[in-house]
């Protein structure tokens, strides 16, 4: 007769890992919590209300947070490799610029979880929010500069914090991920608009008839300008996944609000709809028309 215990799924699955060896005895080495620091991380979640719910929200904009870290660390690396002269980090670039808009899928998905939320469960614990508010994430204010979409106003919710103010200026100061891509065009002979290659960088980019033909060049030779299409196409993803981002936004917060003011002041619904007309790319946009 075959002893019992043998049949246990609990004491089959240990001698699984007895079996390959796994270390389990972690009071000399590092283990996986030691690495990621999950202790901090897991206790970085501090309720305000008595509402169950407020553990959804807090976890679901922190991840949110986490996940923009790791769009701007490849942001701030692929407009460094565009703007590579020597064009060997081009590769490269094209890699991290994939990977933007695949976190940005991530970031679309976290509002599905979010909008499980119901309104009387948001009004249960939004008086605790006070004036906090997604509109004051400094990242995010990285990410929209680093795109493109520069505005001054948008650096005054961070002067009371000389180091994130310093983060926030230098990406508004900065060429944008799409100047740095027109000056890689200018670069590989494709004739762009001066005015488009040496401006003001604080300012908001315009759309430029040169700039559109410049890329329809670029568009109605693939196999000569094989490097600039894929890049034109990389810039369409990622704005493509941006437009779903703010438009997961928007229908998330009006289903859980409706058309309430945002806790940051905003209209809320109202001023995340005007956030929907901003092209980050025009040209890009554009030229399908004309081709």
């Amino acid at each position: 007769m075959s002893n019992p215990s043998s049949a246990c799924p609990m004491h089959g699955g240990a001698s699984i890992v007895r079996q390959e060896g796994a270390q389990l005895d972690f009071s000399q080495a590092m283990s996986y919590g030691d690495y990621l620091h999950l202790d901090p991380i897991l206790s970085a979640q501090h309720p305000l209300s008595p509402a169950h719910d407020e553990m959804l929200f807090i976890i679901q904009h922190q991840t949110s947070e986490l996940w923009m870290k790791l769009m701007l660390h490849e942001l701030r690396a692929a407009t460094a490799a565009l703007a590579d002269a020597s064009g060997s980090t081009r590769a490269d670039a094209f890699k991290m610029l994939a990977r933007v808009s695949r976190i940005m899928e991530q970031l679309v998905n976290a509002w599905s979880v979010l909008s499980t939320m119901t309104p009387p469960e948001y009004s249960a614990m939004r008086p605790y929010l006070a004036n906090s508010s997604g509109f004051q994430s400094y990242q995010y204010r990285c990410i929209e500069f680093a795109l493109g979409n520069k505005n001054p106003a948008m650096l005054t919710p961070h002067a009371h914090r000389a180091d994130l103010l310093a983060q926030v200026r230098a990406a508004y100061e900065a060429p944008s991920l799409y100047d740095v891509s027109l000056q890689l065009l200018a670069r590989e002979g494709i004739a762009v608009p001066a005015d488009r290659l040496e401006r003001d960088w604080t300012q908001p980019y315009e759309a430029s008839e040169g700039v559109k033909q410049a890329w329809i060049a670029v568009y109605r030779d693939p196999q000569r300008y094989w490097d600039l299409y894929q890049l034109g196409e990389k810039l369409a993803d990622i704005e493509d996944a941006f437009r779903l981002w703010r438009f997961r936004h928007l229908t998330t917060v009006e289903r859980v609000i409706g058309f309430k003011r945002g806790t940051g002041g905003t209209g809320g619904v109202s001023y995340l709809r005007k956030m929907l007309d901003i092209v980050l790319f025009p040209e890009i946009w554009a030229l399908r028309t004309d081709l």
